[in-house]
């Protein structure tokens, strides 16, 4: 059957009524071949690049649209993309990139230099007739950008309030994604719903809480891919996904839960690990209740048993986390810093200083997510470890993105602690976007715990302005050392991503960036 035969000429009522077309026990009945169906972990949020931040809506945007630069492959090394070479000025502010001839959106219309200056002009301009299809939470990404002008209609260029080291690796970032001027006009706000991009795969259908759909383009500047289709199948419950995965019903499954892993180790399955640069941690409101003490807060990190959580929760998948920057940014980690060791003795020592003995904790935990691993068990786990040291703890669960919604304006007048994972690009991203007092969640940012150091302000500021990565290292380093001891967190463990295909699926591989590249899979 042809692709065109799976999807338009029948206007979707074959091609996606196979793709979507569960069982009675709600199960695929057979896979096709050259059609992927790919498990995710949750219902995606939106289909805009620009307006969205989880990695579960990043695998299935990664393939949809092209960046101006992209990663390379198995590296967070940049590579062309839709521009084909750039200059930087001098003094670091000036970025001139060409850009690739001959591409058009999957809408038809074409890619050019008004269509790059519309992207960012979109997210940054409060004044552009079509910002209101924010919000943006990620324009962060591009605040250094003064202006982006259009030289001719193949050249365009970034100017720079101040060098900003990372500006590369965020324009291979989801974030960075080009999107078709013409859809964002013709939808608006619900662009979101109706995705145009340049990439190796065109939408087709999105079915709210069953699957997100999209097919082969055949015309992809950098060849057409090896899949007719792929099939996002959003699969919150990590024990469905599994017997999902078993049954033959998903071909690929993302984020196999650590107590799964054994079903998978054996034909027809291949298990596919890789490490990347991704930190979870408990989020702790440093601005009212008992975490705006510094002892508390260190308390908490005492409290908490991770290599227990590590070793028996995730089953070894995972090293227990020190300071908020992942190992996988080698060049920029700081090997100096130890994780809190557990220590309830020491935490109930703080506790009492700080006279918050039996204070009452709301703890917001979420049923799956981008990262999350294991979070209802976690989330347990660390409930009995800070009740152990006379805290009493209220967990509170909710679906990803309503636990997100909760989370991301801030836990002022909520919570006093809540889990959160992030996968990042570049080491200024994480700390950046959620540690500085500027990224209060009422300025746009992620630092929904209100954590303000200007000592930390001050030595990010200074590390995305430097050039020379040996003196960026150096600012990092000092920056770790500050936050792992004022404990705006509880610095738990740093994830080794992992995946787990069918034997019908070939040339797959995990990406340290934590996204699904899937133009070289072949789907037997």
């Amino acid at each position: 059957m042809s692709l065109l035969t799976f999807t338009r000429r029948t206007a979707l009522a074959t091609g996606a009524a196979m793709a979507l077309a569960l069982s009675a026990t709600g199960s695929f009945a057979q896979t096709p071949p050259g059609v992927l169906i790919v498990g995710q972990i949750a219902e995606p949020k939106a289909l805009d690049p620009a307006a969205v931040t989880a990695v579960n809506d990043f695998r299935i945007l990664m393939n949809v649209y092209d960046g101006l630069v992209r990663y390379k492959d198995g590296t967070l090394e940049t590579e062309p993309a839709l521009a084909t070479d750039w200059t930087i000025s001098e003094d670091g502010t000036v970025y001139t990139f060409q850009l690739r001839e001959g591409v058009t959106f999957h809408d038809g219309s074409a890619f050019d230099a008004e269509a790059v200056k519309f992207n960012f002009d979109r997210m940054l301009d409060e004044s552009h007739p079509y910002h209101d299809t924010g919000p943006f939470p990620l324009a962060f990404f591009f605040s250094a950008v003064e202006s982006v002008d259009v030289i001719d209609p193949m050249t365009v260029q970034f100017t720079l309030n101040a060098p900003y080291a990372p500006f590369l690796s965020n324009l291979a970032y989801p974030t960075g994604l080009i999107v078709s001027p013409a859809a964002v006009m013709a939808h608006g706000a619900e662009f979101g719903r109706n995705p145009s991009g340049t990439g190796a795969f065109k939408f087709i259908e999105w079915r709210s809480n069953e699957a997100v759909v999209v097919e082969a383009n055949p015309d992809h500047w950098d060849g057409a891919p090896e899949l007719q289709a792929v099939v996002f199948r959003p699969i919150t419950d990590a024990n469905t996904r599994t017997a999902e995965m078993l049954a033959g019903g998903i071909d690929l499954m993302v984020e196999v839960p650590p107590v799964a892993l054994s079903q998978f180790q054996t034909d027809p399955y291949t298990v596919h690990e890789q490490a990347g640069p991704h930190v979870w941690f408990l989020i702790l409101n440093a601005k009212e209740g008992p975490f705006a003490d510094i002892r508390v807060r260190q308390a908490a990190n005492y409290a908490i048993n991770k290599e227990a959580i590590v070793n028996d929760v995730l089953e070894g998948t995972a090293e227990v986390a020190a300071g908020p920057t992942p190992p996988a940014f080698a060049w920029a980690y700081n090997p100096e810093l130890e994780p809190y060791p557990y220590d309830p003795e020491r935490a109930k020592a703080l506790i009492a200083e700080a006279g918050v003995e039996g204070a009452e904790l709301t703890f917001y935990v979420t049923e799956g997510g981008s990262g999350m691993l294991d979070p209802v068990a976690m989330g347990t786990a660390m409930q009995a470890d800070l009740e152990a040291v006379g805290f009493d703890v209220k967990i509170e669960t909710y679906e990803w993105n309503t636990f997100l919604g909760n989370v991301n304006p801030g836990l002022e007048g909520k919570a006093d602690m809540a889990q959160m994972a992030w996968m990042t690009n570049d080491p200024d991203t994480l700390p950046f976007l959620a540690l500085r007092t500027a990224a209060f969640p009422d300025q746009g940012g992620f630092n929904s715990g209100y954590y303000s150091n200007p000592k930390v302000d001050e030595l990010l500021e200074a590390a995305r302005a430097a050039t020379d990565q040996a003196e960026r290292a150096r600012l990092y380093q000092e920056m770790q050392t500050i936050v792992q001891q004022d404990a705006p967190w509880v610095f738990v463990a740093n994830w080794k991503q992992n995946a787990v295909t069918s034997d019908r699926v070939e040339d797959f591989a995990l990406q340290p960036s934590f996204f699904l590249l899937l133009d070289d899979v072949v789907k037997n």
